[in-house]
């Protein structure tokens, strides 16, 4: 048995040798179970056996047919894909043999696995060597050491080779390689995905030789333009290789120089045409014949030299030198005689218009001189008139405020409403003509100063209310408490008249005044429902004595308002802006700069309420102190119509002398500013104070200066302007303080 299956699972029988075994197998077993008389009951077992078997080497037999099918079909295919990937090589290497340019490719080891036949081409001694296998540095050491590369002067074939092989590190490599005989490669290195290098070597020996050819002809061109160009400058010029030989020039340098253009020749030494300047052509200043070869003969790089020459006494020769790059120089020589010539001419007129100059300064300063003493006088001429014009015009309102008290007939009081009404209409043009005259003074008219807004839109709402409820119209003043930088007098004059002018020229509905915050400061706006400012008319209504909508008048004012605020605000620097339409009102606006100081000392000018209705001290007695014999007298007859008692006198020495003698303390005190050649009225109200207390006191005067405001401030003295308001006497008598 142990042969039957030795020889049944030989697996290099074929399927029909295994069935015959298998049969005769079988035949074996059944004839010896015939054989087999004395146990029958054996027999049969032993024949189910075998027919069991044979069941099972059945089974076997066909497993191993289908393992066998298997097995042949796995070489089949086997056979099929060694003969496609033979196929795929032999199309390969004829793919990369039928390139143009040289191929080759080395693995991700760095050794070589296929190339063609063109990579060889270009070097026929390493032809030999060059095979399958060999590593990538050991090709470079072959190509190095090729009778057929160019090597460049002073470059060994193991410096090419290092190179060569430290660019092989990147990514994409592409350089051109010199072979003999002019030939010339490009050779292109690139990395594959799985690491590898393909390298491919193109002859671009025609393209190199077409750039050459290409770039020698733009070479001449450009030196036939250069040429040309050389020629037409108005400059000499000549140039001076690295070998200090000469390399090029201009006919203009021969011309320039005086130089026979037989002696100009290429290669010529530098020191020979140098040698010429300081003995024919002698050195302007601070240049000699030693220092200019020093500088040529310099080893390290020449900074740029300039210098002069003299040809005669004809030329003057301008020279610039310059290195180039290849250690050469160049020259220019520019004629500047002319420019030498027209300096001198220059000069000598300068000279003269420098004596020219100075004798107008002088006549400048002269004329100058006349100006200052002519605004000077002006200006003594209008603060004269301030007050000669306001003491008589203040005396006359006195008178005509006096010789109303106690009248009662209605005709007679018609007659004194209208003479007051024109001494206020005089008062109001004098007042604005001496305005315009200070503001044309210039800068020095205004005193810049920190100014509380809200104290001065208070006493601005006092003062206008009442004509505005007068006329049934809306007077709204929004309160503001920021601080601003101007001038605090000119500021409520500005306002005075732009308020003025609204409720005078608005008939029915409000005028509203209030303050705007802007990006730089507030803007303070006016603005009325009235007839409006035609366009034609809003550059105009800024001309003195100009009105809208009918010719001058005294009851409606002579136009001097809207050119006082013009002035005012081109002095202070405060923006003016008219914003109008016909039918709907009128809105100016002032820009002001906000002040960045507390306005703890700034005098905004304190408007008095009108209207007040007080009760006056009947039995007060006012030390009145006035050198106007005239105002004088008219204040006391006021004074005394209001029935209070009155000391007068002309000075203030004859003021503290005469309550000396008469040893009575004054209950007010009201003290003319300007009294003569002795004390001043704040020094009068200090010395009268100092011996009869702090009585309440008010200094008059014409005097609307800053000076005098500060100075009053300081002393804790208030101010009562001429020309002086019987109402505003009356209030002070009431409430004196």
């Amino acid at each position: 048995m142990t042969r039957l299956s030795d020889a049944l699972i030989n697996p290099a029988d074929s399927p029909e040798r295994r069935t015959e075994k298998l049969l005769s197998i079988v035949d074996v077993l059944m004839r010896q179970a015939e054989q087999t008389n004395d146990d029958r009951g054996a027999a049969y077992a032993q024949f189910q056996r075998a027919a069991l078997l044979e069941e099972q080497v059945r089974e076997r037999t066909m497993d191993l047919e289908r393992a066998l099918d298997l097995l042949n079909e796995s070489n089949a295919r086997l056979s099929e894909a060694n003969r496609q990937t033979e196929s795929a090589r032999r199309n390969l290497a004829g793919a990369i043999e039928t390139v143009q340019d040289g191929f080759a490719l080395f693995d991700s080891s760095d050794v070589l696995v296929m190339f063609n036949s063109r990579f060889a081409t270009f070097m026929p001694d390493i032809r030999a060597e060059l095979t399958q296998g060999i590593t990538f540095e050991h090709y470079v050491e072959l190509v190095s050491r090729s009778r057929y590369l160019a090597l460049t002067s002073g470059e060994t074939a193991d410096l090419w080779a290092d190179r060569r092989k430290s660019r092989h590190h990147e990514r994409h490599v592409i350089f051109n390689v010199h072979l003999i005989n002019d030939r010339w490669i490009q050779v292109s290195e690139h990395n594959t995905s799985d690491g590898g290098t393909v390298i491919l070597q193109t002859d671009v020996t025609d393209i190199i030789l077409n750039e050459r050819e290409e770039r020698g002809r733009m070479l001449d061109d450009q030196a036939k333009m250069i040429g040309a160009t050389l020629e037409h400058i108005s400059q000499g010029v000549c140039i001076f290789d690295g070998n200090l030989r000469l390399a090029g020039w201009n006919k203009r340098l021969g011309h320039m120089l005086g130089i026979p253009m037989t002696r100009l020749r290429i290669g010529a030494s530098a020191e020979t045409l140098l040698a010429r300047f300081g003995s024919d052509l002698p050195f302007g200043d601070r240049m000699t014949a030693s220092r200019l070869l020093a500088w040529v003969a310099l080893e390290t790089p020449r900074p740029a030299l300039s210098f002069e020459l003299k040809r005669g006494n004809q030329a003057i020769l301008d020279v610039l030198a310059e290195e180039m790059p290849d250690r050469g120089f160049v020259m220019s020589f520019t004629d500047i005689t002319r420019e030498r010539d027209a300096l001198t001419a220059i000069t000598r007129a300068n000279e003269t218009l420098e004596a020219r100059v100075v004798e107008r300064t002088l006549d400048l300063e002269d004329a100058l001189s006349q100006a200052e003493r002519a605004n000077a006088a002006r200006s003594r001429f209008v603060a004269a008139a301030s007050h000669d014009l306001l003491q008589p015009l203040s005396a006359a309102k006195l008178f005509v405020a006096s010789a109303g008290d106690g009248v009662t007939d209605p005709a007679t009081q018609a007659v004194l409403g209208k003479a007051q009404n024109a001494l206020l209409s005089v008062e109001s043009i004098l007042g604005a003509l001496l305005d315009i005259s200070r503001l044309e003074s210039g800068r020095a008219a205004v005193d810049i100063a920190p100014v509380p807004l809200g104290p001065l839109l208070a006493q601005l709402t006092d003062e206008f209310l009442p004509s505005a409820q007068a006329k049934g119209i809306a007077l709204t003043v929004v309160p503001c408490k920021a601080v601003v930088e101007s001038d605090p007098t000119y500021l409520r004059r500005i306002l005075q008249n732009l308020i003025g002018n609204a409720i005078r020229y608005t008939k029915t509905g409000r005028v509203l005044v209030g303050p705007r915050k802007t990006a730089s400061g507030i803007r303070l706006e006016v603005r009325d429902t009235g007839p409006g400012i035609p366009v034609e008319e809003q550059q105009a209504i800024f001309r003195e004595f100009h009105r809208v909508g009918g010719s001058a008048s005294a009851s409606v004012g002579m136009g001097l308002g809207l050119a006082i605020v013009d002035r005012a605000c081109a002095q202070l620097g405060h923006p003016l802006d008219l914003w109008s339409h016909p039918g709907k009102g009128t809105c100016f606006s002032v820009e002001l700069p906000r002040s960045q100081l507390r306005a703890a000392n700034s005098f905004v000018p304190r408007a008095v309420p009108a209207g007040t209705g007080e009760s006056l001290n009947s039995d007060s007695i006012v030390l009145l102190v006035e050198n106007d014999e005239e105002l004088r007298r008219a204040m006391c007859l006021l004074l005394e119509g209001r029935g209070v008692s009155v000391i007068e006198a002309a000075s203030g020495e004859e003021a503290l002398a005469l309550l000396g003698e008469l040893g009575i303390t004054p209950d007010i005190l009201m003290v003319d500013q300007q009294l003569g050649e002795g004390m001043d009225g704040i020094d009068t109200i200090l010395e009268l104070r100092a011996g009869c207390g702090p009585q309440p006191a008010r200094l008059v005067t014409a005097n609307r200066t800053q000076a005098v405001r500060t100075k009053a401030e300081r002393a804790g003295i208030k101010i009562l302007f001429k020309p002086i308001d019987p109402q505003e006497i009356d209030r002070f008598l009431a409430t004196p303080e």
